[in-house]
């Protein structure tokens, strides 16, 4: 496993600057008791999965206050084991639909009363994987709103011990999606063991909570049938939109890159970081996996950057020295909402 040793400065802004060394120290333990063993599924194959849930597109017609039942009241003194690998709370297919007349503050209305301050919710009927759910953003509120609506009930209902981050890139610099996730990476931890880390663009709300939040024996590739690409892997190396790594997978690759600035070319560049240290990407099957993008144009200051496609021939040189080892941002502001921590950074971004 490797480790970090983390170096706090205080800069006269009264901000935090974080600058990582690495560290290699071998452990025998495991990141989390129930990872979910898998047959990995070969590169360019889709394989199904035996999960529970109708085939039809109703709606769920569970409660947030139904689903809230089942961390009910569990006595003191029971010694409780770890969640089921299949949740028994699941429905399958989900009809989402993108109301743009649904306010912030009705959804906090809708999914908020199980959620304790910061987007943070725990069983407390089982021992659940903690999972920090990481989301690159800047100006995407309105996009924010659908995907808090529906992937709070998604995540109470697959029982999950989790957090919501929501990582602001500061200022009108050119974005950087990697690097912020990589600061969320970080930030996570400072608060919480977290051993499961969910790397999600704020417009991609699932359409099956059979699609597990959480981690495997190998990265997990879920976003793998996009509306936007009729359903299907636009390529078999695909690797974007949503991921999950656990804790010992995302420092194995020294996370992800921090040189990709605009659009385009990181999440080549991180799936080549996995099968460079000898892993394979699984996923689930076409159908599990759909997912809804918030339609939308695309981001000022978030162009095709021409340079990020050649440094893909890089990667395996680059990969050890560029990532989370030489990470380096300034915390501006942290405020924490009923459904999520939304987290302010400078991440030194060129100009546009």
């Amino acid at each position: 496993m490797v480790c970090f040793a983390v170096l706090l400065f205080h800069n006269q802004t009264s901000t935090l600057t974080f600058l990582t060394k690495q560290y290699y120290k071998v452990y025998k333990t495991s990141i989390f008791s129930s990872l979910i063993k898998e047959e990995e599924q070969p590169v360019g194959e889709v394989k199904g999965e035996n999960l529970p849930g109708s085939e039809n597109s109703e709606k769920s017609k569970i409660s947030i206050q139904d689903v809230a039942s089942m961390t009910s009241d569990a006595p003191a003194y029971a010694t409780i084991g770890p969640c089921p690998d299949i949740p028994p709370k699941l429905v399958g297919p989900l009809r989402v639909e993108f109301d743009y007349h649904r306010s912030l503050d009705k959804v906090r209305e809708e999914v908020a009363e199980p959620l304790q301050n910061g987007g943070r919710f725990k069983p407390t009927e089982c021992v659940a994987q903690k999972v920090a759910v990481i989301i690159p953003f800047r100006n995407r509120h309105e996009h924010l709103k659908h995907w808090l609506y529906y992937l709070h009930p998604i995540l109470l209902r697959q029982q999950v011990d989790y957090g919501i981050y929501v990582i602001n890139q500061f200022g009108e610099g050119v974005f950087n999606r990697a690097k912020l996730m990589n600061a969320g990476y970080f930030e996570a931890l400072k608060e919480y063991d977290y051993d499961c880390f969910v790397f999600s663009d704020v417009d991609l709300v699932p359409t099956d909570d059979r699609n597990l939040y959480r981690c495997f024996s190998n990265p997990r590739h879920l976003a793998v049938a996009m509306d936007k690409f009729g359903y299907r892997l636009p390529y078999n190396t695909y690797f974007g939109g949503v991921s999950s790594f656990s804790r010992e997978q995302f420092l194995r690759i020294n996370g992800f890159p921090n040189t990709y600035w605009g659009w385009g070319g990181e999440d080549d560049d991180i799936y080549k970081r996995v099968t460079f240290r000898g892993m394979s990407v699984s996923r689930p099957d076409l159908v599990i996996g759909r997912y809804k993008m918030v339609r939308h144009k695309r981001d000022l200051h978030n162009e095709p950057n021409p340079k990020n496609p050649d440094k893909l021939h890089m990667t395996h040189w680059t990969m050890d020295k560029d990532g989370i080892n030489s990470l380096k941002y300034t915390v501006k502001e942290i405020v924490k909402e009923k459904m999520f921590t939304f987290i302010t950074v400078d991440i030194q971004a060129p100009a546009s």
